[in-house]
Order: structure tokens, then C-alpha cells, then sequence
């Protein structure tokens, strides 16, 4: 990262919304976010300012780098599209986007920051402050107009992502979801969330197939990493837990027609202060879904509540379970 990063700062890091002047290095076009009207004050919304470096990066014919200085950038919800004209887009992060103070901007969206039906996308360093403590609060105090809060970033129907020494802090929902992708990895990755903080799984892997994720720090009120129906060929590697619910596959046979999850080894893992290390957990009922090729190597565990657990009876909160009896008032 680096000599990478070098490379561009010899490149003088000039660049280029629409109608400006580009300007190329030997490797990839770059496009500066304040050029294109972002401010790193935190206060001044760069939304449209980031929306509009990846609409030039993406028809660019070159590769591109979207450059973000240091700084503190607000955002609100955005989502970066493909189809791309551009063979490689970088996000290189020297700063850190941050959401709005207000939780109920971003509550009521699904995803603060997310990627749609890109291929060879890297996401290179930052931090991503989603300011969830606010909207955790409301729900602790069983609120009931609480919005269920959005994921911090979500990357769907893509192929060929790296995500390289990012930092996810206090997601309002899950810091990182991989949904109908293949061929990420995701590397050096630091998450952290209050251990009581409700729904804030670290990452969570769906629909998905050739996904790595190696050499993270996750600490989370949630499942540290979540595997969901149809995922293949998940390679976890030196991966910390703790604080959180540890990694888990599931829960499973929501639905009758369900994809299965096949080939995940989880090696070399550290739990500390978890409540379980590793999990299987389905609900019980029936489902066309099923968990086969798992493997779990050489994982140490320090005070953890339930070291590994298979729940073929999943209901976390024991109402309307499979097979319960529903008593009506007389």
C-alpha cells in the first residue's frame, strides 16, 4: 500500500471531474474528490461530490483512482454503480467519511455506502465512522419508532472486489455485507462496535462464492462474521473475535426453498470474550437447504461462553418458534 500510494503521490494527485483537465500516471487516471467539489471539514455534504468522481472514474476507458485526502467527509446514503467502461476502479481513502448525526437520515436506507454491479474494485485504507450509538440507544430503550438503520457498506451482484485496511466504526446495522458477489477478499480489515451494540455483524457473507477474508480485527455486538444460504468456497483466515457473538453459519431453513453452504474452513481464529466461538444454527423447520465441507482449524478461545455450538432449534427470541404452540387470550 505504500509504494502504491507513493506512486501516486508523485503523481501530483491532479484531477478531474467532468470538463476538467485529466490527468494520467503510468497506471491509472486519477480523480480527486476535492476537485470535484468534496469538503473534508466534516460538516459540508460531499455526497454529490463523491457520486460525481465515480460517474468519471467509471466512463473512463483507463483504469482510475478515486483519491480521497485527509480529511472528514459527510456523506449520506450513495450508491456507486456499474456497469463500468473503466477495466479497474480504486478507491484509494487517506481520510474518513462520516454519516450524518442524525441516525434517522441514514435509518431508514438499507446501505450508507454501497456497490453495485461493479468488477475489480478495490477499496484501499479509511475509516467509515457511521455514528450508530445514537440509534442503538433507541433501540435499548425498546423504542418504537426507532428505524432499523442501515448497513455501513454493502457490495451486491459484483465480482473481482479487494478491500484492503479499512476501519468500520459503530455501524448503525452490519459494518460490511457481501451479497451475490464472487471473488472478494477482504484483508486488514478492523471493525469495531460496543460489545452490546444490537444487529452490528462485522461481516456478513450471502449468495456468494471464492470470498477470503484474512488477517482482521473484528470487536462487535453481533455475529463477528455471519454466513448466510448459498454461500461457497469462504476461506476465514486469522481472523480476532471479541467482543460479539463469534463466527457464525445461519441462521439457515428460514425458507423451504434455500440455497446450501458448502466449503467454508474458518483457520487459525482467536475468540476472546465472545458468547460462542463457532456456530451452526437453522431453525427447525423444513428447508432444502444444508451445510456440508465446514471446517473449523487450530481456533483459540479465551473466555468463551459456548466454545462451539450446533442449534438445529434457532429462535433467538423464543416467540413464534416451529412448532410452538401459539396460546390466544380467551
Amino acid at each position: 500500500m505504500d509504494k502504491f500510494f507513493s506512486t501516486l503521490l508523485y503523481a501530483f494527485l491532479l484531477v478531474l471531474c467532468t470538463n476538467n483537465l485529466l490527468h494520467s500516471s503510468a497506471t491509472s487516471t486519477i480523480y480527486n474528490v476535492l476537485r470535484c467539489g468534496a469538503k473534508g471539514n466534516g460538516i459540508t455534504d460531499s455526497t454529490q461530490a463523491f457520486a460525481k468522481a465515480w460517474a468519471a472514474a467509471c466512463a473512463s476507458n483507463e483504469s482510475a483512482t478515486i483519491y480521497v485526502p485527509k480529511g472528514r467527509y459527510l456523506l449520506g446514503s450513495v450508491a456507486f454503480r456499474g456497469e463500468c467502461k473503466s477495466p479497474s476502479i480504486t478507491f484509494l481513502i487517506n481520510g474518513t467519511l462520516v454519516a450524518p448525526t442524525d441516525y434517522r437520515v441514514l435509518g431508514q436506507a438499507n446501505n450508507w455506502l454501497s456497490f453495485e454491479g461493479v468488477s475489480h474494485v478495490s477499496i484501499i485504507g479509511g475509516a467509515l465512522d457511521a455514528k450508530g450509538t445514537s440509534l442503538w440507544a433507541c433501540k435499548t430503550a425498546a423504542g418504537s419508532n426507532c428505524p432499523n438503520g442501515a448497513t455501513t457498506l454493502s457490495i451486491t451482484k459484483s465480482n473481482n472486489i479487494r478491500i484492503n485496511g479499512l476501519l468500520s466504526l459503530n455501524s448503525q446495522m452490519y459494518h460490511i455485507v457481501i451479497n451475490r458477489c464472487q471473488d472478494v477478499l477482504v484483508e486488514g480489515a478492523k471493525i469495531i462496535a460496543a460489545g452490546d451494540s444490537p444487529n452490528t455483524d462485522g461481516i456478513h457473507v450471502q449468495q456468494s462464492r471464492n470470498v477470503i477474508i484474512k488477517s482482521s480485527s473484528i470487536k462487535t455486538g453481533d455475529d463477528c462474521i455471519s454466513i448466510g444460504p448459498g454461500t461457497n468456497n469462504l476461506w476465514i483466515e486469522r481472523v480476532t473475535c471479541g467482543p460479539g457473538h463469534g463466527i457464525s453459519i445461519g441462521s439457515l431453513a428460514k425458507d423451504l426453498d434455500e440455497e446450501g453452504v458448502q466449503n467454508v474452513t474458518v483457520f487459525k481464529t482467536v475468540f476472546t470474550g465472545t458468547t460462542n466461538g463457532l456456530r451452526i444454527k437453522s431453525w427447525a423447520r423444513p428447508s432444502n437447504g444444508f451445510v456440508r465441507g465446514i471446517r473449523f482449524i487450530d481456533a483459540l478461545m479465551q473466555n468463551v461462553q459456548h466454545p462451539i455450538i450446533i442449534d438445529q432449534n434457532y429462535c433467538p427470541h423464543n416467540l413464534n418458534c416451529p412448532g410452538q404452540v401459539r396460546k390466544f387470550p380467551k
